[in-house]
């Protein structure tokens, strides 16, 4: 029998290290040829590895949340497989120490990112539909894209279903043995003090968005500037324009505001920008790359609609519901996950009368799409109902100004509300 690493693979793009968000695989455990053992991200990408032989797990290097070296051994695994007996590698310099919260050796539940200080630690897997403790508030939900594809079919919220596999993680076995159990009724909540404190990891994704926020929260000064703007025509066109679609994919109104951003663009370029701070050049970009802020279960992530000017309401529709699924079953590719030259970002029915959205650092702006309700509106003799939602738009006040803020924002505003200029040319 030989004993043979499987290594942090080089991934490309000049990547040099990688983050561990997930381990599929227990010492002991037997894997086969192609089965996954583990999930690393760089930047916003998240990278299966699979194992190369069939064999028996021996060793298992790192914690989730631990940055490695690409060529870090992740796993040692005693196989009949043809090779040399492999040797120990001496530690990376490059790869990152683990940043754990405190010297307690991290349980198995510490990779769905919480763990309870009372808790006793989980065995790596129980049988399907066995009970577990529920997940916490916001803690990712371990599946694979077929699981969730079959959940999504089904109508089930993962996160009530139990996971038995590695940290919690969700199988096929789990999902149908949630099925078979029909519906769960609510439990009361329980009454009475209540003790301990949760340690929750920042891994992963929720990593990544910090670092992120914290960027351009230090970097950027913003300035904020809130309209409103009463949509009722763009939303009869929208209707209009749905009640003849054929086999075209249903239109929401997002399509609708990016072609609207789209055209405002022409006569504010100035929006539609990087900034290298460190170097002082601002970079204007003459494709327009919208970035479409969206909630998936690990976090917020941004796939880029690619060359929205050259788009139809309809192509873009299709676009954005194609990025938008493949960012939240976690297949979205590096290359759509970067690039974007101006964000727009929208919390649908859920949103609030107005927000004060973060920069996409180094772009230079954002739009926050506000909910949408019916709201009084005087026309001059009397008040009537009219559709109505609120714009909120940031912008990097080093090389946007105030007054230029304010006036894109109205172009914005008069666009929505006579829709039919977003597609009148000059």
């Amino acid at each position: 029998m030989n004993v043979l690493p499987i290594k942090l693979p080089d991934v490309g793009e000049g990547v040099t290290e990688a983050e561990l968000v997930e381990w599929h695989v227990e010492v002991g455990q037997t894997v086969l040829e192609d089965d996954v053992i583990a999930a690393v991200m760089t930047d916003k990408a998240t990278v299966e590895i699979p194992s190369l032989y069939e064999g028996k797990v021996v060793e298992r290097n790192g914690e989730v949340g631990d940055l490695l070296a690409i060529g870090t051994a992740l796993v040692r695994i005693e196989t009949a497989a043809d090779g040399v007996e492999d040797k120990p590698d001496p530690k990376p310099e490059q790869a990152a120490k683990p940043i754990p919260a405190s010297t307690e050796k991290p349980s198995p539940s510490e990779t769905t990112g919480a763990r309870d200080r009372g808790a006793e630690l989980e065995p790596p897997a129980s049988p399907p539909g066995a009970a577990r403790p529920p997940r916490a508030e916001g803690a990712p939900v371990l599946a694979s894209p077929a699981v969730r594809a079959r959940a999504r079919q089904a109508g089930i919220d993962l996160r009530r279903v139990p996971g038995s596999g590695p940290a919690g993680r969700i199988k096929n076995d789990d999902l149908d043995a949630f099925i078979a159990q029909g519906p769960v009724p609510a439990s009361s909540p329980a009454r009475g003090k209540r003790q301990g404190v949760e340690e929750i990891k920042v891994v992963g994704m929720r990593r990544k968005i910090a670092e992120r926020m914290a960027l351009a929260n230090d970097r950027i000064p913003h300035i904020t500037v809130v309209e409103e703007a009463d949509v009722s025509a763009l939303e009869d066109l929208r209707a209009k324009m749905n009640e003849g679609r054929g086999d075209k994919p249903k239109l929401t109104v997002l399509p609708l505001i990016s072609a609207a951003l789209c055209r405002a663009l022409v006569d504010h370029p100035q929006m539609n920008a990087h900034y290298d701070d460190d170097a002082g050049i601002v970079h204007r970009h003459a494709p327009v790359h919208i970035g479409i802020a969206t909630m998936t279960d690990a976090g917020l992530t941004v796939p880029v609609l690619r060359h929205a000017e050259a788009l139809g309401p309809f192509s873009a529709a299709a676009e954005i519901a194609r990025l938008s699924q493949a960012a939240r079953d976690g297949a979205a590719k590096r290359d759509e996950l970067t690039g974007s030259t101006i964000t727009i970002t929208s919390l649908g029915p859920l949103g609030a009368i107005a927000t004060t959205p973060i920069i996409n650092h180094p772009e230079v702006a954002i739009l926050g799409v506000n909910k949408m309700e019916i709201r009084p509106h005087w026309d001059g003799n009397g008040f009537v109902p009219r559709k109505k939602m609120n714009l909120s738009a940031s912008f990097d006040h080093r090389v946007i100004d105030g007054w230029d803020a304010a006036v894109f924002v109205q172009k914005m505003k008069t666009l929505l509300e006579t829709p039919a200029l977003i597609f009148v040319e000059g």
